[in-house]
């Protein structure tokens, strides 16, 4: 029996006597696999995650722990975890990516950031992972390993491996000197749903606990979406307000708290531009590698404002950003 097979019998003993129809919905980026079911005029959202290739378990719990704090989640109707088959509430298909053309987007982004303010201030939970200093070399290494070293070929000099380190110790550093508070780690405009008046959350199974401003980073330093420079300062001075109406940071200036803004960026930017690489090479999804340029575009950019971070912007402009450029083109062939 194919693994399709036991999901719609899964879905069977739930809904035996209705006509169902089943469709399938744009895969994510993770090997997760979702469809929308409709029955009997009601429609749900039908997950499947094999647990032989993910750990279902923090979906399962975090899904507990946001809810009773008050977020508007998917909600878990019915599930096999043996399987890895889950049921949950459908909340629609329009998320805030389908808003960014709106005339009241800087609202939708107010509204997103005390949002995001509020998820940081959730209680430690057993399934959140501490994003220690281990966890953040792990990710800076996908963009060793999957774009420098798998997509590229790039062997680096001994001067450019110095560069690379000093440069990933600094920003492991930074991150580590802001507060830890509990972080979505993937808060984007793909991640946040509109249902009913509401901003509802996905893909929250990576929550760990970490630096104060990844959120924030990841909300208006999207890799899907550009913001226009006046709207993301303003925007961030606004994040900057409202964590301290908050009390998650005090006795921090406005230019120590966008120092922590621009470099997690960086280490988050870094990380992504690898994960668009990884999702290509090992997975077989090309649909992100048209991601990867604008990505390593934030972080020269970023690193131009920062002397000691010149030197990686300059290496990432002049000697990575080409090879992929040729990569890329070589792909389209």
């Amino acid at each position: 029996m194919t693994r399709f097979e036991r999901l719609q019998l899964f879905i069977n003993t739930h809904f035996s006597e209705q006509q169902c129809a089943l469709a399938a919905i744009t895969a994510d980026a993770s090997f997760r696999r979702y469809y929308r079911l409709n029955c009997a005029n009601n429609s749900f959202i039908v997950m499947d995650s094999d647990p032989l290739k993910v750990n279902n378990a923090p979906y399962i719990s975090l899904n507990s722990v946001f809810t009773q704090q008050g977020f508007l989640l998917p909600a878990i109707i019915a599930s096999d975890e043996q399987q890895g088959f889950f049921i949950l509430s459908d909340l629609g298909s329009t998320h805030l990516a389908d808003m960014l053309d709106d005339e009241h987007r800087t609202e939708y982004y107010q509204q997103l950031i005390k949002l995001s303010v509020q998820w940081a201030k959730t209680p430690a939970a057993a399934a959140m992972q501490a994003y220690d200093k281990k966890f953040i070399a792990v990710e800076l290494g996908i963009f060793s390993q999957w774009l420098m070293h798998d997509f590229i070929d790039c062997e680096l000099t001994a001067e450019q491996q110095m560069l690379w380190q000093t440069s990933c110790d600094l920003l492991s550093n930074t991150m580590l000197a802001q507060p830890s508070v509990t972080m979505h780690r993937d808060y984007h405009s793909r991640n946040i749903m509109r249902c009913n008046q509401q901003w509802a959350i996905i893909d929250y199974q990576d929550a760990v606990r970490g630096p104060l401003c990844y959120d924030l980073v990841s909300l208006l330093r999207d890799c899907y979406f550009k913001l226009p420079e006046s709207e993301l300062t303003h925007l961030v001075k606004y994040g900057y307000d409202e964590f301290n109406r908050q009390g998650l940071i005090a006795n921090v200036t406005f230019n120590e708290f966008k120092y922590w803004f621009d470099l997690t960026g960086l280490q988050r930017h870094l990380k992504a531009a690898g994960i668009f690489c990884r999702l290509y090479l090992r997975d077989g999804k090309k649909g992100y590698l048209a991601n990867i340029l604008p990505t390593l575009a934030y972080i020269v950019e970023v690193a131009a404002n920062y002397s000691e971070l010149q030197a990686l912007g300059l290496f990432i402009q002049n000697t990575i950003a080409p090879k992929v450029v040729e990569r890329l083109a070589k792909e389209r062939t």
